[in-house]
């Protein structure tokens, strides 16, 4: 294990939901618990079986980490283990905190040209990485996110980056839709009150085609059948976005289209990616932070995310350094 001087955190919607609700699906909170677990920090005690990493050296933190070698772990898919440990998922605490421990294998040194924040970034991206995956993105596919938040966000720059000749993304909010625009997205659609067929169909006629590829990231009924409906028979849409338990969906019109329904469960594999990518600067994640907040501020920085403003609001953890 290493003891870490934490430094970004960023607050995603999960955070928000359990302060809220105490409970996302059988994840309950029984008793209090430490938010937080997009992060980076700087290592300040290893470990006596730690050699990778040493006192000064910046880290990413990857938040799920196995408690056993099982049959998941075995074949390289740890995120779906069963007794996983995962920041600020009950009952285990998260990191935003000033000082937090964490097994080293999960903690993955940071060249000097990605910054804490960039670090802290890296847990958002991953989902969008494990996503684009996922669907098979490549070479020209054409592909629509739906939900411009900070996931449809993610989803957009990696698929341009994995080859998307064409990105078009949906949301209500002409603001996040503008930030979608800056980050690579081709095509958005402000969706009012369409049925999800008339959303489909504005989809099919901004690419010149159906795309092969859907990643719903919002949860919501209507864009999970506006999914199905839009993708190119054959194709894949991948579900990111998590609401109800229980959703109706034109599942035969997915199944004699032989539509590929995939879900995805966080990530797994994808730091060293993220990594290389940052420090080659083939991708920009910048952009996505609209709000810092020191730690002293964090019920300010939660009230902000819960109102919906921005993008990602990141909190600054050590008040003593002033690094990027």
């Amino acid at each position: 294990e290493v003891l870490l001087r934490m430094h970004s955190v960023g607050i995603c919607g999960s955070d928000v939901h359990y302060w809220q609700h105490g409970r996302i699906g059988d994840f309950v909170v029984k008793d209090p618990m430490v938010l937080g677990h997009e992060a980076s920090g700087t290592v300040v005690k290893v470990g006596s079986g730690v050699t990778h990493l040493k006192p000064g050296d910046r880290v990413a933190i990857e938040p799920g980490v196995p408690r056993e070698m099982d049959e998941f772990c075995k074949t390289g898919r740890y995120n779906l283990s069963p007794t996983i440990f995962f920041c600020a998922t009950p009952p285990d605490d998260g990191n935003l905190c000033r000082y937090y421990k964490h097994s080293a294998s999960y903690c993955y040194k940071l060249p000097d040209n990605v910054t804490f924040e960039e670090g802290a970034l890296i847990e958002p991206l991953s989902v969008g990485i494990h996503a684009c995956k996922r669907a098979g993105v490549t070479l020209g596919s054409k592909v629509f996110v739906s939900g411009s938040g900070p996931i449809g966000l993610v989803n957009v720059l990696v698929a341009k980056m994995m080859g998307a000749s064409a990105v078009v993304i949906t949301d209500l909010s002409a603001s996040r839709l503008q930030k979608a625009k800056e980050v690579g997205a081709d095509f958005t659609i402000q969706v009012k009150n369409e049925t999800p067929q008339e959303v489909a169909s504005k989809v099919e006629s901004l690419l010149g085609c159906m795309p092969e590829i859907t990643v719903e990231c919002t949860g919501v009924q209507a864009c999970i059948q506006a999914g199905i409906y839009a993708t190119r028979s054959g194709g894949t849409l991948v579900l990111v976005g998590l609401g109800p338990e229980m959703v109706t969906v034109p599942i035969v019109n997915a199944a004699v289209r032989e539509v590929d329904i995939r879900g995805i469960f966080r990530y797994c594999n994808t730091w060293p990616v993220a990594i290389a990518l940052l420090a080659s600067k083939r991708i920009n994640v910048k952009p996505l932070v609209t709000h810092r907040f020191p730690l002293e501020k964090a019920l300010e920085a939660f009230e902000t995310t819960r109102r919906g403003e921005g993008v990602k609001v990141m909190l600054k953890c050590d008040p003593t350094d002033h690094s990027p």
